[in-house]
């Protein structure tokens, strides 16, 4: 991925030691009641008390994320050298939504991703759905292990049952202790264990239709075609470089429902200055408006996400899609 220039203006500029100090005051009560299994997240941009560069990711190989893999009960992958990212769909829920029945990988997905530093931290986020009986007692094992949440919000509208996401972050030295955090929130939910890879299946969509109309080529996943972009900015949060796509992706998946016919769903990654220009583009091309919101607390520069929905041929949303596309500074991943 080809980082692009970042452009802050001055008041984004002047505001950022603040955002970063209310930041700080938020997690510490959380982290100064952390139990004896908590991960000791150590502030962004600081190793052993002294504050250093930007840390930047390093490569990192499947073998070296046993410890972390063994933890979670079940093994990751290794995506764009850097990221090791393990699923954890809701496979257990039933949900409809408007009418139509969520295939688990089209609107249900739990993941979360691991980064290790050359400061020798780590560095995770994800994104866990609950229902709303859960949504509570997730939160609390998280902070018992000095996991901060820096999101709740939905991804659909009108829904049963009720579905929740919240985002979680921890940094801190010891990527097991991270692990076994999230392990103890995700024992207080209905996570099912890992399932096997559903075998590769064709989708009744046109496929290259909607390439074309996006610009990207898309990919089939659990039954969904998917079209991924990756922000082209170098995207920091406190004093990580994120490697690209890390929390700043745009992804548009389609369900298909019979007949070229699709369920879209997913969310856009934007700067403030291209959040208005998305909500119209999306509008304007008949989808309907779910959530903005951010995902993060300290990422610059600072994003906005927004969540969608709508029902149609598959090719006629991804060319209502583009406009929005076209008015971010988005490309498919490298």
């Amino acid at each position: 991925m080809i980082a692009g220039d970042r452009q802050q203006d001055t008041s984004t500029q002047a505001a950022t030691p603040r955002r970063r100090l209310l930041a700080a005051a938020a997690l510490a009560p959380m982290l100064a009641g952390a139990g004896p299994g908590a991960a000791h997240a150590l502030p962004a941009g600081m190793v052993g008390g002294k504050s250093r560069d930007l840390a930047k990711p390093v490569v990192t190989a499947e073998s070296d994320w046993k410890d972390v893999a063994d933890t979670l009960g079940r093994k990751g992958i290794i995506m764009r050298k850097t990221i090791y990212h393990t699923d954890f769909t809701r496979r257990d829920l039933q949900v409809v939504s408007d009418g139509i029945s969520i295939a688990p990988g089209f609107a249900l997905g739990t993941h979360v991703a691991f980064v290790r530093y050359d400061d020798g931290s780590t560095l995770v986020m994800g994104d866990v759905a609950v229902t709303e009986d859960e949504l509570q007692q997730l939160s609390d094992a998280l902070h018992a292990h000095g996991i901060a949440q820096t999101a709740i919000h939905k991804h659909l509208l009108a829904q049963t049952p009720d579905i929740w996401w919240t985002h979680v972050h921890g940094h801190g030295r010891d990527a097991v202790a991270l692990a076994r955090g999230l392990r103890a929130a995700f024992d207080r939910t209905g996570t099912p264990p890992a399932a096997r890879p559903a075998p590769p299946q064709a989708v009744d969509l046109d496929t290259a239709g909607i390439d074309a109309s996006l610009g990207v080529k898309g990919y089939i996943e659990d039954g969904i075609y998917k079209s991924i972009f990756v922000r082209r900015e170098t995207i920091t949060d406190g004093g990580l470089v994120l490697p690209p796509g890390t929390g700043s992706t745009t992804a548009l998946n389609f369900q298909p429902l019979g007949g070229g016919r699709a369920a879209l769903s997913g969310d856009f990654v934007m700067i403030a200055k291209e959040v208005q220009d998305v909500l119209v583009a999306l509008r304007r091309g008949g989808i309907q408006l779910v959530e903005l919101h951010n995902h993060g607390l300290t990422d610059e520069p600072r994003l906005f996400f927004t969540h969608f929905w709508a029902v149609g041929d598959a090719v006629k949303l991804a060319q209502a899609l583009r406009p929005a596309v076209d008015a971010t500074n988005i490309a498919p991943p490298g």
